[in-house]
């Protein structure tokens, strides 16, 4: 896994470039869950693989149930160096909600979507769905 750190306007121009993936990409052994092209590169660009083990474990410790198979889930910086991740149905329905205490993530705010797979969890930017 290799990490390079983007300046926050280069990373939002590189996003703005993905549309669908071609490639599927566990980033951990420990999960059945894969990244999309996007993901993988907003993981390895931005230092943030930390941030989809945390969805990860929120939506493993929820599990896949009737309510939904889609989820999304939004980190914004906070003014004190920390953050605060989010995830919901979409519309409002708030699953989880995790306080970080500090980040580096260069920018004040991203949406990512998570899709259940059958296995896993698809996490992928919102122009890759």
């Amino acid at each position: 896994m290799q990490t390079t750190k983007k300046s926050a306007a280069d990373l939002k121009h590189s996003l703005a470039q993905f549309y669908g993936s071609e490639t599927l990409t566990r980033w951990n052994p420990l999960t059945r869950s894969v990244l999309s092209d996007g993901a993988l590169y907003l993981a390895e660009n931005a230092g943030a693989y930390w941030l989809f083990d945390a969805i990860d474990s929120h939506l493993t410790a929820r599990g896949v149930n009737d309510l939904t198979e889609f989820t999304v889930a939004r980190l914004r910086r906070l003014p004190d160096d920390g953050a605060e991740l989010t995830l919901d149905d979409g519309n409002g329905t708030i699953y989880a909600t995790q306080r970080i205490g500090f980040t580096d993530f260069p920018l004040d705010e991203i949406k990512l979507y998570a899709e259940y797979n059958g296995t896993g969890w698809t996490h992928m930017l919102p122009r890759e769905r």
